[in-house]
């Protein structure tokens, strides 16, 4: 078993995978980790599906078609989607993660869901697998979930799971001290140490 800062610091986005099948008992694991994360007013909001195979690729296909159907522009952001289609089919496993709507919810819902696919994410790196964490699934949400079945669902993202074929350096990560506010008091500004 890892330890816990060497999970947290070889935590990649895995984009590569081998055509080695993930083991049933790894990705009930991942569920697991997912299912005991904590959530707002402990709602444990998240949906999980399992995808393997053609139906899989059936999603990035659907990603795909984003491109052909649409007869205005697309922001160039979501150009990523095409890269994240072919990721997808390279991957022996897709989870998508949905939510029942609920606008009361919402901010609640997406945060607790964040940190359960972060579990996903890092039980991945004990088991020795990798993931891809995938929100350009965002473009054509309503498409996939009449696709797979669930259209009173909302698609909140995606992670991709497989054994990794690539093993990338960390990416470039800003200092701490960007990300630390400055408290304001009543005497002016003062740094928290």
């Amino acid at each position: 078993m890892m330890e816990w800062n060497t999970v947290v610091q070889n935590r990649r986005s895995i984009r590569k995978f081998t055509e080695k099948a993930v083991e049933r008992e790894k990705i009930t694991a991942l569920l697991e980790s997912a299912r005991l994360c904590q959530s707002a007013k402990n709602r444990q909001p998240w949906r999980f599906l399992i995808l393997e195979d053609g139906n899989k690729d059936a999603v990035a296909d659907m990603m795909l078609t984003l491109f052909e159907q649409r007869d205005y522009p697309l922001p160039g952001y979501a150009n990523s989607s095409r890269h994240t289609a072919k990721v997808i089919k390279n991957a022996p496993v897709l989870i998508l993660v949905f939510r029942y709507p609920n606008e009361d919810w919402l901010i609640s819902d997406t945060l607790s869901i964040g940190a359960a696919v972060e579990h996903i994410c890092l039980q991945a790196v004990e088991l020795g697998l990798g993931a891809l964490w995938i929100r350009d699934t965002e473009y054509t949400k309503e498409e996939i979930c009449a696709l797979v079945g669930y259209p009173q669902l909302e698609l909140v993202c995606a992670v991709a799971i497989g054994y990794p074929d690539e093993f990338p350096a960390p990416r470039p990560r800003k200092p701490l001290q960007e990300f630390v506010l400055e408290e304001i008091s009543q005497k002016g500004k003062t740094q928290l140490s």
